[in-house]
C-alpha cells in the first residue's frame, strides 16, 4: 500500500510540474508575441516615415516643408550640365547624388527620355550630395571639374557604372582615360569656384524643400523619388500638349 500511495504521489507530483511547465511556455510565448507585435508596429512606423523613392506615385500628397507637386518652382539651371535639346519645351532638372543608388537606378530612365524626347526634353544636373554619404562630395567636385574640360556626363557616367569603387584616385583613373587635361582638372578639383558650385546647388535644394536624392522638377513640377519611366511621360506629355495648346 505504501508503495502505492508513493507512486501516486509521485505521478501528482509529475503532474503538477508538467502543467507548471506548460503554464510557463505559454506565458514565455505569449511574451515572445507581445515582444515581436510591439516591434512590428515600431517597424511599420518607421517605413511610413521613410522619405518616397523608387517607384513612388507622382501625385503623392508632399509632405510639409517638401515642394508641392501642384506647385511650379523656378530652379536656375544656368552653368549647370545638361543634355538634350537647348530650345527644348520641357525641361526635367534632377538633383542628385553619385553616392545614392536610387539616383544610379534611375538613370537608364533618363537615358531613355533623352532618347525619346530627344528634340523635346532637356536634362539638367544638380549636385546635392547627402550629408549621410561621405563619398558623395569627392565625386561631385570630380564631375564637376570635368564639366569644367566639356565632358561632365563621361564623368557621370563613369562613377555611376562603378558605385561600389568611389575614390578620388579612382575619378583621375577616369579623367585620364577621358584624356582631360590633368593638370587643369587638378586645379579645378580643388578651386573655390568647383566648391561653390557644388555648394550654390545645395544650398538651393534646401531653399526648394528638396531633402532626398533624385528629386526632379519638370518644367518646375516636383516629382520625387527614381520613378519609372511611364511616371515622367506622363508629366512631359502634359508639358508638350499644354505648350500646343499655348502656340
Amino acid at each position: 500500500m505504501a508503495r502505492k500511495n508513493t507512486i501516486g504521489s509521485a505521478l501528482i507530483v509529475a503532474s503538477i510540474m508538467l502543467a507548471v511547465a506548460v503554464l510557463g511556455s505559454g506565458y514565455f510565448l505569449s511574451q515572445s508575441i507581445q515582444r515581436g507585435t510591439q516591434e512590428l508596429r515600431k517597424l511599420s512606423v518607421a517605413i511610413a516615415d521613410v522619405p518616397t523613392v523608387a517607384g513612388a506615385r507622382a501625385n503623392t500628397p508632399s509632405r510639409p516643408g517638401r515642394p508641392d507637386p501642384s506647385r511650379r518652382y523656378d530652379v536656375n539651371i544656368t552653368g549647370a550640365p545638361s543634355k538634350g535639346a537647348k530650345q527644348a519645351q520641357v525641361t526635367v532638372v534632377e538633383f542628385s547624388d553619385f553616392q545614392c543608388p536610387f539616383c544610379s537606378r534611375v538613370n537608364p530612365t533618363l537615358e531613355r527620355i533623352n532618347k525619346e524626347y530627344r528634340d523635346e526634353v532637356l536634362i539638367v544636373f544638380k549636385h546635392l550630395p547627402l550629408s549621410i554619404h561621405p563619398k558623395a562630395p569627392a565625386a561631385h567636385a570630380a564631375a564637376e571639374a570635368a564639366h569644367r574640360q566639356g565632358q561632365f556626363w563621361e564623368m557621370h557616367d563613369r562613377i555611376f557604372e562603378a558605385q561600389r569603387d568611389m575614390s578620388p584616385a579612382k575619378y583621375r583613373e577616369y579623367a585620364r582615360e577621358m584624356d582631360l587635361d590633368m593638370a587643369k582638372y587638378d586645379r579645378d578639383l580643388a578651386s573655390a569656384e568647383v566648391k561653390a558650385r557644388v555648394d550654390a546647388d545645395t544650398r538651393e535644394a534646401a531653399k526648394l524643400g528638396v531633402t532626398g536624392t533624385p528629386s526632379f522638377f519638370v518644367n518646375g513640377r516636383f516629382l520625387s523619388g527614381a520613378q519609372p519611366f511611364e511616371s515622367f511621360k506622363r508629366v512631359i506629355d502634359e508639358e508638350l500638349r499644354e505648350g500646343l495648346k499655348e502656340g
